[in-house]
C-alpha cells in the first residue's frame, strides 16, 4: 500500500539504461580508436590517456568531497570524460597539460555547474578548446606515427588537414591516402586518426541504439555536401570528411545526452549548425580545423533549438511574456 502512495518526480516509466551501462557502453565503443592510437603513436599516448582518467576521476571525487555532494565517480562519466579529453591530444604535449585540461572538463565545466546532466557544453570540447587557446604552440604540434610501441621520437608531422596539397600540373595531389586516413596513419591527435576505429565504434553505438544516427549524419553529411560544392572534387570531399577530428566529434561529442537536443528534428538542425560551422572554419579562416568549436557554439544554441522544435499539446497556448 505505501507503494502505491509513493510520491516521485517524473520521469515514472524508466528504461533499463543507467547511466553507468551508457558511459560504460561508449568508452568500450572508444576503445578500439584509443587502443588503435596507442599502437600508431607509441607508449606516450597511451601515458596522456592514463593521466587524463586518472585525473579526471581524482579531481571528480576530490571536488565531490570539497563540495559535500554524493560521490559519482562510480557512474563512469568523469572516466569517460577523461578518455574523451585525452583522445583530442597529442602524444606529444607535456604532461601537466593533460592534467590541466582533467581540472577544466571535470571541475568547471562539469563539476561547477551541478554535475553530470547539468553542464551547458561537452566538458572534454570545452577543456580542449581552453588548453588550445592557453597553449597553442603546445597543443598544435603533433607526433609522427612511430613504427614500435616502445619508441617515441618528439619528430614533428603535418595532420591532414595542416599538409600542403601538391600541385601536379592542374590538378591537386591529396598529401595523404585514403588508406593512410581510415587506418591512422597520419599526424594528429592520438584518437582522431583512425576513422575506421572510429566507425566501428560508432556503428556499435548505433546498433544498441545508444545513440541515433541523426546528429553524426547531419553533421558529416553536411561537410561532405558543402566541401564537394566548394572544392567540386568527390576526392577531396571524401578526403575532408575523413580528416581531423571530424568523426569523434559527429559520433562521440556531439551527440552527448545533455548538450544535445531532445528530439529528432533538433537534432538534425544541430547536426546541419555543427557541420556548416565546421565547413566555414576550414575553408575561411586561418584555423585548419573546426569541430571543437562548432559542437561548443552548438551546444550553446541547444536550448534556443529545443525552445524552437518542441512541440505543444493540441490545444494550448504558449505563455505571453509579460512587460
Amino acid at each position: 500500500m505505501n507503494d502505491l502512495l509513493t510520491v516521485a518526480p517524473s520521469p515514472h516509466l524508466r528504461g533499463k539504461n543507467s547511466t553507468k551501462n551508457v558511459m560504460l557502453a561508449v568508452i568500450i565503443a572508444l576503445a578500439p580508436a584509443a587502443v588503435a592510437g596507442c599502437i600508431i603513436f607509441g607508449w606516450r599516448a597511451a601515458l596522456v590517456l592514463l593521466i587524463t582518467m586518472l585525473c579526471s576521476v581524482v579531481f571528480e571525487a576530490i571536488f565531490n568531497l570539497i563540495t559535500k555532494r554524493p560521490q559519482t565517480i562510480g557512474d563512469l562519466s568523469a572516466l569517460l570524460t577523461g578518455l574523451l579529453l585525452g583522445m583530442n591530444l597529442s602524444s606529444t604535449v607535456p604532461l601537466y597539460i593533460p592534467v590541466i585540461g582533467a581540472f577544466c572538463a571535470v571541475v568547471i565545466v562539469k563539476g561547477l555547474f551541478g554535475g553530470i546532466g547539468q553542464n551547458f557544453a561537452n566538458p572534454a570540447i570545452s577543456a580542449r578548446i581552453i588548453l588550445a587557446v592557453c597553449f597553442a604552440a603546445q597543443m598544435g604540434s603533433y607526433a609522427e606515427p612511430v613504427d614500435n610501441f616502445l619508441k617515441f621520437d618528439a619528430i614533428t608531422a603535418p595532420t591532414p588537414l595542416s599538409a600542403d596539397f601538391l600541385i601536379a600540373g592542374t590538378d591537386k595531389v591529396l598529401p595523404f591516402t585514403f588508406t593512410d586516413m581510415l587506418f591512422g596513419t597520419t599526424g594528429g591527435c592520438i584518437g582522431e586518426t583512425c576513422a575506421l576505429a572510429l566507425i566501428i565504434g560508432a556503428v556499435g553505438l548505433m546498433a544498441f541504439r545508444i545513440i541515433t544516427p541523426t546528429i553524426p549524419l547531419a553533421y558529416i553529411g553536411t561537410v561532405f555536401v558543402l566541401t564537394l560544392i566548394y572544392t567540386g572534387s568527390i576526392d577531396e570531399a571524401i578526403y575532408y570528411t575523413l580528416a581531423g577530428g571530424l568523426m569523434i566529434g559527429a559520433f562521440f561529442m556531439a551527440t552527448d545526452y545533455t548538450t544535445s537536443p531532445l528530439t529528432e528534428r533538433g537534432k538534425l538542425i544541430f547536426g546541419i549548425g555543427c557541420g556548416l560551422i565546421t565547413f566555414v572554419i576550414r575553408f575561411f579562416t586561418k584555423m585548419p580545423e573546426g569541430v571543437s568549436f562548432s559542437i561548443l557554439l552548438m551546444n550553446l544554441l541547444t536550448p534556443l533549438i529545443d525552445d524552437i522544435v518542441l512541440t505543444h499539446p493540441l490545444g494550448s497556448r504558449k505563455p505571453e511574456v509579460t512587460k
